[in-house]
């Protein structure tokens, strides 16, 4: 492989020449390296699931048209991943002017200081070579936000020293957006970002010029901007003014997983399952449909403020603690294999309860009341769709001829099993969940232990923190509203 070019000499030489990239912008290369890509068949943004259909296309039409475009969507729904893949989008890399803090292009320069070197040293102006991953500047806007941040302002220190006038160009400290000239600049939350802030930025990047002290300042900038906000921030918190607005070129709604495929690929993704040391961990597939349940329904529940949304951390980490706690019993219990119980998911309520904005018939109830009911609702959900058609009258009357059953949270799996025995034809039903007829002692617990809380979340038994599972008082009607959920283990 052949050295990469040192000197602008032997840039213009190389295949790098000045009718290559001399005028080839940075949405420009975007475009042709995403075209390729479509070309290819590449996956665009790998990592990202539900939005094949809806937001990517959409994306791809904004970067084809060379649009900047803003992603508008509630919390948790991958609006900053989405921005960070675009680096994938750019060139390995690419030759710059060596020291200069805009990154100048070697044929083009827009900064004094390089025009300067150009004019000076010639074909001998050394060259560097910058990676795609320096080319992607994000800023998070808050409304301390100043304009000496994101455009630059004057350096007296610099001027004293170089003995130059203020109102020299050479005497500005630039900020992040000239520093992101030939890349990629992203806003996360706009409308947080003060108003004459925004004048900046879209004066900037529309027609290329800034006032910096009551300066102008020429800087044609080739920069693809890119934002994020929530639609509640537009009366929450601020706007987005109408200028700026005017000036993006596409905007694109983003929204929660459609499918519960979907949420499962982006929580087995994201969450930390695959713990490491010499404790192996198992994750029904049926907790795993449960945890995703949940936030399903809160994103449903008139309780529940949808205006703030149910992020999808919610069952993200909702099953890192639900493993967690599979993880403390079975090194209590000297087990080889934490597997994740029903009884694991209610121990995940702090992992929950942070995560969910209440209206006020939430809030009169009580966040940890709802998350207990939202639970219930899950493991009904869940048990509907595997167990729809079992019969499990059996171990329904079992419960009515007086048997109660107490699961304790940390007894050992073995010791519960031999207790789940007594009920008739319960066992019987393992293999409707997948699990064999011989399977593992705490994995067989597990799936029983869910039967018994989606024939509870079905109200044909009854559960209570003191006896445990027992039978449904026979003056209960089958669509009674459920009692107050509490905590049912010890």
């Amino acid at each position: 492989m052949e050295p990469l070019p040192a000197t602008l000499g032997a840039l213009r030489r190389s295949q790098w020449s000045e009718q290559r990239i001399g005028r080839r912008t940075v949405k420009l290369e975007v475009r042709e390296n995403l075209c390729e890509k479509l070309r290819r068949g590449e996956a665009l943004f790998p990592g990202i699931h539900g939005y094949e259909e809806t937001v990517i296309p959409q994306i791809v039409n904004a970067l084809l048209s060379q649009h900047n475009f803003i992603l508008l969507g509630l919390r948790g729904q991958a609006k900053s991943r989405i921005l960070r893949s675009l680096v994938n989008l750019l060139d390995p890399e690419i030759p710059a002017i060596a020291g200069c803090e805009l990154h100048d292009n070697p044929y083009r320069p827009i900064c004094r200081a390089c025009r300067e070197l150009l004019a000076e040293a010639g074909e001998d102006t050394p060259i560097a070579w910058l990676p795609r991953e320096h080319r992607y500047v994000e800023k998070l806007a808050t409304p301390d936000v100043t304009i000496a941040d994101l455009i630059g302002d004057v350096d007296p220190i610099r001027a004293a020293r170089r003995g130059r006038d203020l109102a020299d160009e050479l005497t500005i400290h630039y900020g992040l957006l000239p520093r992101a000239n030939r890349g990629i600049f992203a806003i996360n939350e706009l409308p947080d970002l003060a108003g004459k802030i925004q004048v900046g930025l879209f004066n900037i990047m529309q027609e290329g010029d800034v006032q910096i002290r009551g300066y102008p300042v020429r800087l044609p900038l080739d920069v693809l901007l890119v934002f994020t906000a929530n639609p509640e921030d537009y009366t929450a918190r601020g706007k987005i003014i109408t200028p700026l607005k005017d000036r993006i070129g596409s905007e694109i709604r983003t929204h929660y997983p459609l499918t519960l495929s979907d949420a499962l690929a982006i929580t087995a993704q994201e969450a930390w399952t695959a713990r490491d040391g010499a404790l192996q961990t198992e994750i029904p597939d049926y907790i795993r449909e449960v945890v995703e349940e949940i936030a399903f329904l809160a994103r449903e529940d008139k309780k529940i403020d949808h205006r703030s949304g149910v992020s999808q951390r919610l069952p993200i980490t909702c099953l890192e603690n639900a493993v967690s706690n599979a993880e403390q019993r079975a090194l209590r219990q000297g087990e080889p294999v934490a597997v994740v119980r029903p009884v694991d998911v209610y121990a995940a309520l702090p992992a929950i309860t942070g995560k969910l904005e209440l209206e006020y018939e939430g809030e009169v109830r009580g966040v940890e009341t709802i998350a207990r009911e939202l639970i219930r609702g899950a493991f009904g959900r869940a048990f509907s769709r595997h167990l729809a058609r079992a019969n499990l009258q059996p171990v329904v009357q079992w419960f009515e001829m007086g048997g109660e059953l107490k699961l304790p949270e940390y007894a050992p799996a073995t010791a519960l099993l031999a207790e789940l025995r007594k009920i008739q034809g319960l066992l019987e039903q393992l293999p409707q969940l997948g699990v064999p007829a011989r399977a593992a002692p705490a994995l067989a617990v597990s799936a029983a232990e869910f039967i018994l809380e989606g024939l509870w979340a079905h109200r044909r038994i009854q559960r209570s923190e003191e006896r445990g599972y027992f039978a449904q008082p026979r003056s209960s009607e089958p669509h009674e509203a459920a009692p107050r959920p509490r905590r049912q283990y010890n």
